[in-house]
């Protein structure tokens, strides 16, 4: 059985119907104020009575008294929003908010957020494109029965934070936008401090949590509060489980993977490849002729690039360069060759053991293709009702302001892209046994599966057009379609730009396998511009925490954006670590074309899509005709023959990156942990599979660091010695000893890590360093039933005499502890909340741990 998550619409399903005044205010001292005023922006605009949101110039602040403190208050449901000050009354006046005090949209626009409840909120008074205090509160609800009224949270910050008085329970929410469990709130100060502050399940105090003085304080009259360190610039206490000191848990013990897991996938562009005939455009031959650079098939070889998926942009008949207004669905591009000629490629790219998916473009067709020319000859004809008509315009713009809905023949149809592009009517039974025809059809012929484009248009409902609930049912017949065909079929999906609590819906109760992760992108490429790694391990530790296990996809640019290395500002060193992380990273890394050769391409669509720079040949050796776009200029320095001959190149780089994944299970399949250091500069975390670990540092800042010291809280590792080698070089690091709760303190890896320098160790236990030389006791401990619900049957194979079994959360704080004689005991879980943990057995002086996870 399915069950259907409609964030947007339980959101705040419990005060939804409440209003409370909002005030907004932001200093403009020290600003050239625009003659049109000041003005802020956000998606609470619709709600406060405006006519759209985002507009940056319906909504004006005032001010009244001429001490350049601009304001102005609104009447908002209780909900979260987001918002920017805009100094004039275009786009092009809107502040640039720092992302220490916003929210990345995922396109490297960062927002500020509030969160409104029951009361009226007056937010402090900051300056324009400045920050405050920062402070992020959140708390695991997992094993709880979460009120309709909401999560909030209260404390004696909430006057100084704008909440009206201090401990109300009411009026500050928490929000779980991503179904997680987790709930979350950012708070700006108008100054550091220390506060008391507690979460309440609901919105009133017999909701509230129970604080242990263990992680609290007592106000003297026995009740006891957290404590809350606002002493930085942005403070981010750690996630805690509600009524408890620590976090619920972390990765689950088991999880499935599957070969997409396994997978590097490279993007291709078939019109900018390889020109195999001379007429300047790719093809399919000429594909086919340079798959032996992506992977020749043979794993003892290192000179290819070694990527197994291909994602191939449309390849189906269209009139336009990119392929993306289709008019033909079951036939090829000519352009691109005959179907004849693209199953001779997916035969030789299956030959290699490279998986092919191809772009499917559901949302909309062309405007030349016969349904659509159908459909506007006449209000009666059959396939009218496969697209979306008005008989007046209804005056709305689409989610970045552009024209929408189309006159033809005396009435409008929806095509939220452009004219050229109507959108499909997905309430119309027929459209969908179109289309899931369509998409048996190319599984028939072989190919692997899907990258879904535009997915979060599929249906619009008055005017949300965009991530509408009813995508979801589509989604899952499109599982359905899919898998009758081929039960391996990978699916992904682009819901572009969207954050993991606008994206998450898409891969979970049998919709899509993955997402593509937009805001991890934006994270990464944001930290290595500012030397900076918080952004980027933060959005770490929250996607990794939101999607099913590895469920996502990454990458650092497409063929929507600018040019990686462009972002990057051509900085070599930041290129090559951009490539470390992500190919380290959980997830399904995505490369798209040339970027392993460092091409650049910012601006129009198709300077971001140019020919491919395979050598300093006249047009860059893409074609020996005129190309259909003239190659960068820069192709006789960066390209494939000259950078495959120098041994310090990036494609070299790419090449050694995929090796070393291609052959690590930790790396393809491992669960995250992160890995923490004092060293500000430095992001740290480990990937664990079975007993392989992988621990990657990379110093992200601007200058090198000395002795970098890095920990690991606890983990599912044996304690033990372990061998420490770098993958990259294959140099012996010498030895970390990892405790009985798989934990390290203080190891310092390398003896120095430079500008943009990222190491990549392996951990792989001794074999005399284990923490048992009886070969009985180094039987590993077993748990039964795991998952667990209520009890767990603890067997320590050959343990004799008085043994001491704990049981641990993830942060390595002990929650239970007891004593036992023999091999075997039960412990009583009732009162762990759900999530994994660690049991320990201490037999004298010989250790065992092993993961458990409860499932009530």
């Amino acid at each position: 059985m399915r069950h259907f998550t409609l964030l947007l619409l339980t959101l705040f399903a419990g005060f939804s119907a409440f209003s409370a005044p909002l005030t907004f205010r932001v200093d403009m001292r020290g600003q050239v104020i625009s003659a049109a005023g000041v003005h802020v922006a956000g998606d609470f605009q619709s709600e406060a009575g405006f006519p759209a949101d985002w507009n940056p110039a319906t909504t004006a602040l005032l001010d009244a008294d001429g001490d350049s403190i601009y304001e102005a208050t609104f009447n908002v449901p209780a909900a979260r929003y987001f918002f920017k000050f805009v100094n004039g009354a275009a786009w092009s006046g809107a502040e640039l908010v720092p992302l220490d005090c916003g929210v990345d949209d995922g396109g490297g626009n960062v927002n500020r957020t509030v969160s409104v409840g029951t009361g009226p909120l007056r937010l402090p008074v900051i300056s324009f494109g400045g920050c405050l205090t920062q402070v992020r509160l959140a708390v695991d609800m997992s094993g709880q029965v979460v009120s309709s009224a909401g999560i909030h949270v209260t404390g004696n910050f909430q006057a100084f934070a704008g909440y009206g008085a201090d401990w109300n329970p009411a009026t500050t929410p928490l929000t779980d936008d991503n179904s997680d469990g987790v709930y979350e709130i950012l708070l700006s100060l108008p100054a550091p401090g220390l506060f008391q502050f507690k979460f309440i399940n609901g919105t009133a105090w017999t909701g509230a949590e129970t604080v242990s003085t263990t992680c609290g304080l007592d106000d003297g009259t026995g009740n006891v509060n957290r404590l809350l360190d606002a002493t930085g610039a942005v403070n981010a206490p750690p996630t805690v489980c509600f009524g408890a000191c620590g976090p619920c848990g972390g990765p689950p013990v088991t999880y499935t993977t599957h070969w997409w897991n396994d997978a590097v996938f490279y993007e291709i562009f078939v019109r900018s490849f390889y020109d195999s005939n001379g007429n300047g455009r790719g093809d399919f031959v000429g594909m086919t002729a340079k798959l032996d650079y992506l992977n020749d098939g043979n794993p003892a070889t290192t000179t290819d690039l070694g990527v197994t998926g291909i994602w191939l942009m449309p390849m189906m008949q269209s009139p336009s360069y990119h392929g993306y207004d289709v008019t033909n669905y079951k036939a090829t591009e000519s352009d691109y060759g005959t179907m004849a000629e693209f199953e001779a490629f997916l035969a030789a790219a299956h030959a290699r053991g490279i998986k092919v998916i191809i772009d499917l473009v559901l949302n909309h067709t062309s405007s030349q293709h016969t349904w659509f020319s159908q459909a506007a000859s006449s209000p009666t004809n059959q396939y009218r009702d496969w697209f979306v008509w008005s008989p007046t315009n209804p005056g709305f713009s689409g989610p970045w302001s552009q024209t929408v809905w189309h006159p033809r023949a005396g009435q409008f149809y929806y095509g939220v892209f452009y004219d050229g592009m109507p959108d499909l009517n997905w309430r119309n039974p027929g459209v969908k046994a179109a289309m899931w025809d369509i998409s048996r059809y190319w599984l028939a012929k072989g190919v692997d599966g899907y990258r879904l484009d535009a997915i979060k248009h599929l249906i619009e409902d008055g005017r949300v057009l965009e991530n509408a609930p009813e995508t979801f049912p589509i989604l899952e017949e499109l599982h359905d379609s899919v898998r009758a065909v081929n039960p391996l079929a990978f699916t992904v999906g682009e819901a572009f730009n969207s954050a993991p609590a606008q994206t998450v819906p898409y891969v979970v109760n049998d919709r899509l396998d993955a997402c593509f992760e937009f805001s991890l992108a934006a994270s990464l490429l944001s930290s290595l511009n500012s030397g900076n790694p918080t952004a980027l391990q933060l959005s770490l530790n929250q996607v990794t925490r939101a999607y099913p296990q590895l469920q996502y996809a990454t990458f650092l640019s497409n063929h929507d954006q600018n040019r990686v290395f462009d972002v990057l500002g051509r900085n070599m060193n930041r290129m090559k670590q951009a490539a470390s992380l992500y190919l380290t990273m959980p997830g399904v890394p995505f490369m798209y074309y040339g970027e392993e050769v460092a091409m650049v391409g910012s601006g129009p669509d198709e300077d971001k899509r140019l020919p491919m720079q395979w050598s300093a040949a006249p047009r860059a050796g893409f074609t020996t005709g005129t190309p259909w776009r003239a190659p960068n200029t820069n192709f006789a320095q960066y390209n494939v023959a000259t950078m495959e001959a120098d041994p310090t190149s990036l494609l070299n780089h790419y090449k050694k990156l995929i090796q070393i994944r291609n052959a690590s299970d930790a790396l393809r399949k491992g669960y995250y942990l992160p890995v923490t250091s004092a060293a500000p500069t430095l992001l740290g975390y480990a990937r664990v599979f079975q007993q392989e670990a992988v621990v990657v540092v990379a110093n992200m800042g601007g200058a090198a660091v000395t002795n970098p010291t890095v920990s690991l809280a606890i983990s599912s590792l044996t304690g033990g010695t372990y061998d420490a080698v770098d993958l990259y070089t294959g140099q012996p690091l010498g030895t970390v000893v990892l405790s009985a709760t798989g934990a390290f303190a203080d190891w310092v890896p390398v003896a120095s890590l430079g500008i943009n320098q990222t190491v990549v160790v392996r951990l792989t236990p001794q074999p005399t360093g284990l923490s048992s030389s009886s070969s009985k006791l180094a039987e590993p401990l077993t748990l039964y039933p795991n998952p667990a619900a209520t009890q767990v049957r603890v067997e320590a194979p050959g343990a004799t005499g008085t043994q001491h079994v704990g049981v641990y959360d993830l942060s390595g704080r002990l929650l239970q502890s007891t004593r036992f004689t023999g091999a075997e005991t039960t412990l009583d879980i009732r009162t762990l909340a759900n999530g994994p943990y660690f049991v320990k057995v201490t037999s004298g002086k010989r250790v065992r741990v092993q993961r458990l996870v409860v499932a009530q």
